[in-house]
């Protein structure tokens, strides 16, 4: 689905995601972050405040927006900023993430990526800065679906 073809445009956008955890997923650590991507683009709108504004509303092509209005509003704003803007990115860590995102969604990213939300969330922690860095080269994020964002990324 959305978020098998996700992941492997992530995993490229990573450099191939041959690094950390060795998830026997074909997409690695990108097939974690296309999983949660793709569950927040299938959520679009649902109950946990959806429709951010930043994630321009075209039918959910751009989750990321959406992604990142809710770890601001779980406290984590100092951390999503630097991974936009043009300086250092700060680290995240897992329970930071786990704490930020809905319970069901990253059961649902774990079941998919065939992981344990522990292990899901410790990922998203890892790359999500990484991703959202090389989705954003000029200090903002661009807008576009998320899937065109990616490939005009790709050297």
């Amino acid at each position: 689905m959305a978020g098998n073809d996700l992941g492997g445009l992530l995993g490229g956008l990573l450099g191939g995601s041959a690094g950390g955890s060795g998830s026997g997923q074909g997409g690695g650590a990108g097939g974690v972050l296309g999983a949660l991507l793709g569950a927040l683009m299938a959520g679009k709108g649902g109950a946990q405040g959806g429709g951010a504004p930043g994630a321009g509303g075209q039918g959910g092509s751009n989750p990321l927006g959406g992604l990142l209005d809710m770890l601001t509003r779980s406290g984590l704003a100092d951390q999503a900023q630097s991974w936009i803007g043009t300086g250092d990115n700060k680290p995240v860590s897992g329970a930071q993430i786990a704490g930020a995102l809905p319970d069901d969604t990253l059961q649902k990213v774990a079941a998919e990526a065939g992981v344990t939300p522990d292990q899901a969330a410790d990922e998203i922690a890892r790359e999500l800065p990484r991703v959202v860095d090389k989705l954003s080269p000029q200090g903002e994020l661009p807008g576009g679906s998320l899937e065109d964002l990616i490939r005009a990324q790709k050297l």
